[in-house]
């Protein structure tokens, strides 16, 4: 870069400014990518709590069900009749310009559609701990898209940061020494040719 850059005052103040703006960019880059992990180890951490509860809650609902299906028979009609649900809607919140889903829905206590005096207290176990999974699993999913998300912003701010250190930056560095040596070896020599004139000229008044 250095070479092709021909050295003037203008381009030493050109080339001082852009490596400031290089300089800021990088500690603007360094500060996004720090944010964006802390958020994301965050939300990893989330994700694993999330997770374990619903390993937990789908092996109780199992047990129940499977208790139900031995004493009632198998549920399959009664479970047609749970509703879907219609309530989910998906919004997104900004994280240092990176756009990660969170999911609305109505949380609802859960509602039997089944006649009480036909089932038993299994299938009733059964049932609560399903749609509280069915609430846990959306979190599950928004949390994990959104480690996605900052995943693959971090990496893309990485890459960015590096080019500004490695590349960038010393690019610049280089063109402004280049440009400063050269405009210190012209002040040299201007500096040594107006000496040699000087004298010239009180050799020439000594004659």
């Amino acid at each position: 870069m250095a070479n092709q850059v021909f050295p003037t005052k203008g381009n030493l103040l050109a080339t001082k400014k852009s490596l400031s703006l290089a300089n800021l960019g990088y500690d603007l880059m360094d500060r996004k990518r720090n944010i964006l992990i802390r958020e994301m180890m965050l939300l990893i951490d989330q994700a694993k709590a999330v997770r374990d509860e619903i390993d937990e809650t789908y092996k109780t609902a199992y047990k129940a069900l499977q208790l139900a299906n031995m004493t009632l028979g198998i549920c399959g009609d009664l479970a047609s009749s749970v509703p879907v649900e219609q309530s989910i809607q998906i919004t997104y919140r900004s994280v240092m310009g990176v756009e990660i889903p969170h999911i609305l829905y109505e949380k609802r206590d859960p509602s039997l559609y089944y006649s009480l005096g036909n089932t038993n207290s299994q299938l009733d176990i059964a049932t609560i701990c399903f749609n509280r999974c069915k609430y846990l699993t959306m979190t599950l999913a928004e949390v994990e898209n959104s480690v996605y998300r900052l995943a693959i912003a971090i990496k893309k701010t990485q890459r960015r940061a590096n080019a500004l250190q490695n590349i960038i930056i010393p690019g610049f560095e280089e063109t402004e020494a280049f440009i400063t040596n050269a405009l210190e070896e012209k002040e040299r020599e201007e500096f040594s040719r107006l000496k040699v004139i000087r004298h010239t000229k009180q050799k020439n008044a000594g004659q």
